[in-house]
């Protein structure tokens, strides 16, 4: 079954997305299926995202986003405060004055970041996580997503500066570097 576009509201009809369906962007980093879109929805993007071991999105900002995800399989640690001090090359020490700490977070989990919350998410485990990701307004991420992963599908080393800026034009405030350091047989 293929997922039918949105009918306009007065007529009555939604959206019915089945398992497995959506326009899906892989990359060595991270694969994102579109389930909803700006084009769908006046509200928010939603996203199915596989996160392969090693792949840290690195702690960023948004001025005017507000994000919700949901762990369906596989563990993440997570982010979602702001810390007594943010530092510039990793943010798995971070504390907040309140005593709040990066968390695991295992299928069931959910992670609501308002706008101006730094927040999250790495996959330090050895096998790939899922989750559902849902940002409003519409369509800044899908765009985001569709250049981040030309950027990350690019051969030769990440290109940092390229997705700083890409970052910049979708109200993204990077605070620590995104990495994809997958494990290899001698380091796990």
């Amino acid at each position: 079954m293929t997922a039918q576009p949105l009918v306009t509201a007065a007529s009555g009809s939604g959206l019915v997305v089945p398992p497995g369906e959506g326009r899906t962007l892989r990359a060595a980093a991270q694969d994102v299926t579109f389930k909803v879109t700006g084009g769908q929805s006046r509200f928010s993007s939603s996203f199915e995202v596989r996160v392969p071991p090693g792949f840290d999105v690195g702690a960023h900002v948004h001025a005017r986003s507000e994000e919700l995800f949901y762990v369906l399989e596989g563990e993440l640690d997570v982010l979602a405060f702001e810390p007594r001090v943010r530092t510039a090359d990793s943010w798995r020490g971070w504390r907040s004055p309140r005593g709040e700490r990066v968390v695991r977070a295992t299928p069931g989990t959910v992670i609501l970041v308002p706008p101006g919350c730094p927040h999250a998410f790495a996959n330090l485990s050895g096998a790939p996580a899922r989750m559902f990701f849902q940002s409003s307004p519409p369509p800044d991420h899908e765009r985001y997503f569709e250049e981040l992963l030309e950027i990350l599908s690019a051969d030769g080393p990440v290109d940092h500066e390229a997705i700083a800026a890409l970052r910049r034009r979708y109200d993204i405030e990077q605070l620590t570097p995104l990495r994809h350091d997958p494990p290899t047989p001698s380091r796990p």
